[in-house]
């Protein structure tokens, strides 16, 4: 009976994660089209100002406002600084990248929470997740080609924002003990959306969007929620070793969307290379939960 209850737990959890990947990735899909078309400013703004109408609307379900109230504001700020970098590095590096490229480099986020959390909140990672660390980064430089001369500025702005969102996983250990869910996701939302603003020229940066690309608008703020409801409502009931290897399911359908939208060929030096980061990523994540079970 307990083995039955402990299997539909994973099966919700899966499912709830699930959502989050498809959302997550519905999200990147409308954001490379709507890119074609529109600044980076404007969706960043316009995408960013739905999300927070989206999450004030659905915030009686997550304690109302009175869970936005804070006593970390330091914290929050600086969080949604790293969400600055975090959103205009990806999404500048979507829109001049293909989209399976500019997702794997993404999926090294993992792995320099790894080495963060050794740095800064002086965790143990011992030799076997440092060694995963380091082969994941290998697997970096096979799909960035060896002997190129230099970086693109897409791919720098990919792995500035991998590292951003890092931070931003790292500052949230921080804040989670005393800080709510909603507040954690509102500020870093907010953040962009006031670099945006700040950053906007309507006569430089506004173009009327067409049915089309109200559409895509809509659907990038409201995935943007299911991709937030997803992973919460997944991780919070199992364990991030038993459901992590099912985020890599994006890198897949990533794949198969840029080829069948946008003619999109992955070519051999990007396919090694995410195969070894995502296999380094699932290895960091797994050790890393059979310590947790160790120390139990």
């Amino acid at each position: 009976m307990r083995h039955a209850l402990e299997q539909g737990n994973v099966m919700r959890a899966a499912a709830w994660l699930l959502l989050g990947v498809f959302s997550g990735l519905v999200l990147d899909l409308c954001a490379k089209q709507l890119l074609q078309s529109y600044s980076l400013i404007q969706f960043v703004v316009v995408r960013s100002s739905i999300t927070v109408a989206l999450m004030l609307f659905i915030a009686p379900r997550y304690g109302g406002l009175t869970a936005l109230k804070s006593k970390e504001i330091g914290w929050h700020i600086l969080r949604a600084v790293m969400a600055i970098g975090a959103m205009f590095g990806f999404f500048y590096g979507l829109a001049n990248m293909p989209l399976v490229n500019a997702l794997t480099l993404g999926y090294t986020a993992p792995l320099l929470v790894t080495a963060l959390s050794a740095i800064f909140l002086g965790d143990k990672v011992g030799w076997r997740r440092w060694s995963a660390v380091i082969i994941g980064f290998f697997g970096v430089l096979v799909m960035l080609r060896p002997g190129r001369s230099e970086l693109t500025l897409a791919e720098i702005s990919v792995l500035i924002a991998a590292f951003c969102y890092a931070t931003q996983a790292i500052t949230t250990r921080r804040l989670s003990l005393t800080e709510s869910t909603m507040s954690l996701a509102f500020y870093a939302v907010v953040g962009p959306l006031l670099a945006g603003i700040v950053l906007f020229d309507p006569a430089r940066h506004w173009v009327a969007p067409d049915s089309i690309g109200w559409v895509l608008f809509i659907a990038a703020g409201a995935s943007s929620i299911g991709a937030w409801v997803g992973f919460v409502n997944g991780y919070r009931a199992v364990s991030p070793a038993s459901l992590a290897p099912l985020e890599y399911v994006a890198l897949v359908g990533g794949a198969i969307a840029g080829y069948l939208i946008w003619d999109e060929v992955p070519d051999a030096w990007v396919l090694s290379g995410a195969a070894i980061i995502v296999a380094s990523g699932i290895f960091v994540v797994y050790r890393g939960e059979s310590r947790e079970i160790e120390k139990d």
